[in-house]
């Protein structure tokens, strides 16, 4: 008989804190949370596969529950199934997700497809009793790495926020272990910026390196000052100086900012990743990919856009994708990518790592818990278990 997957759960969650960036802020972000259920029984209850889209997007519930859910649920059961007849196949299931979609336009479908199939993921390693990154190595002939890289994002404009505040936050990111750090620019004058990143560096001192960004704040003409500025600090990286897919703007920056930068996370295709490669001026000796499976259709996606970077030259280890979350944590083991982002104080329960996983000279180890591992955070899975039933 064929895996069934009997249900698809949507309800959409507050991650709302008062805070901004250069572009944005977060006083009523949303994300949705979404429950895979299927007719395997574990342990005396059904494998439940769970997702979630990551910060800076919305949640989708709208397209989630009237268009790709029910996709799935008409779909012949034996269509999701893989070759072997033992599991799910998440390729099909995608296949199946974007049956009558017409290429392009990828801004908020991408993010519906991505959450469904971060929950898929979860359920087939479930299902083969393994952890997810130990399934994605062992089918990619990569050996699996439980040691991850991670840093630490904050250093979000907030009401009331001085350089007091701001460097006893990062303080508190060294304290925790961590080993680079990152906060906002663009979203004050140049000026106040400078200032906040040389109380940021005298606090870190050698303990730590600083990343910054500006979310796709500036045009050239800003984004090449603030570079001039930049290039006077050892920074880890400037990140996302102007819009996401003004190529011509961040391939004209490389000439005024020597040091490595760092793009990606608003890109949501393996096409839009490739025309960055083609059109970006991105390098490969230096810069950084931060492409999030999460809003980009998924690890099915991901696997095609790692695809096209090795195609031209790059490497794995030049991604960190965006997002904070443990479907990239897993990818990052897994397929040998370069790390995480990682949030120690927003966006909770949705970030962070599983309760007793600690961050130790920058890195964390995976824990061997089945599927993604949601389960081994508590807050987080009483979110999950509440909207399974």
């Amino acid at each position: 008989m064929p895996i069934r997957i009997v249900d698809v759960r949507e309800v959409t969650k507050p991650i709302a804190s008062p805070i901004r960036n250069a572009y944005i802020d977060f006083s009523k972000m949303t994300t949705s949370l979404v429950a895979v259920v299927t007719d395997v029984v574990r342990d005396g209850r059904p494998v439940v596969g769970y997702g979630f889209n990551s910060n800076g997007r919305y949640g989708q519930g709208g397209l989630i529950r009237e268009r790709f859910a029910p996709r799935i649920l008409e779909a012949d059961p034996a269509s999701l199934m893989d070759a072997a007849g033992d599991n799910l196949d998440p390729d099909r299931v995608w296949a199946t997700l974007m049956t009558n979609e017409k290429p392009g336009g990828h801004g908020e479908r991408s993010v519906a497809v991505g959450t469904i199939d971060m929950a898929v993921w979860d359920a087939v390693a479930k299902i083969a009793g393994k952890p997810l990154f130990r399934l994605l190595a062992g089918r990619h002939g990569v050996q699996a790495d439980p040691r991850v890289f991670v840093y630490a994002a904050g250093g979000y404009y907030y009401p009331g926020k001085d350089l007091g505040a701001l460097k006893a936050e990062m303080r508190g990111y060294l304290d925790r272990g961590y080993t680079v750090v990152k906060m906002k620019i663009g979203g004050a004058t140049i000026t106040e910026d400078r200032e906040r990143i040389e109380a940021v560096l005298a606090e870190i001192g050698s303990q730590a390196q600083l990343a910054v960004d500006a979310n796709g704040r500036f045009d050239l003409e800003t984004a090449i000052a603030y570079a001039r500025m930049l290039r006077d600090y050892p920074l880890f990286w400037y990140e996302e100086a102007g819009d996401p897919l003004d190529y011509q703007l961040q391939a004209a920056l490389a000439a005024f900012y020597p040091g490595p930068m760092a793009t990606g996370e608003n890109l949501f295709s393996h096409q839009d990743a490739r025309n960055l490669i083609r059109y970006g001026g991105m390098r490969p000796d230096r810069d950084w990919l931060q492409f999030d499976c999460a809003l980009s259709y998924g690890l099915c996606e991901y696997l095609r856009t790692l695809d096209v970077l090795k195609a031209h030259g790059w490497s794995p280890r030049r991604c960190i994708p965006h997002g904070g979350h443990q479907m990239s944590l897993n990818i990052a083991a897994g397929l040998g990518l370069g790390g995480n982002e990682s949030y120690p104080d927003l966006f909770q329960p949705y970030g962070g790592f599983p309760d007793g996983v600690r961050v130790v000279d920058g890195h964390i180890t995976m824990p061997e818990l089945p599927g993604i591992g949601f389960e081994g955070k508590a807050d987080l899975y009483r979110e999950m278990k509440a909207l399974a039933g």
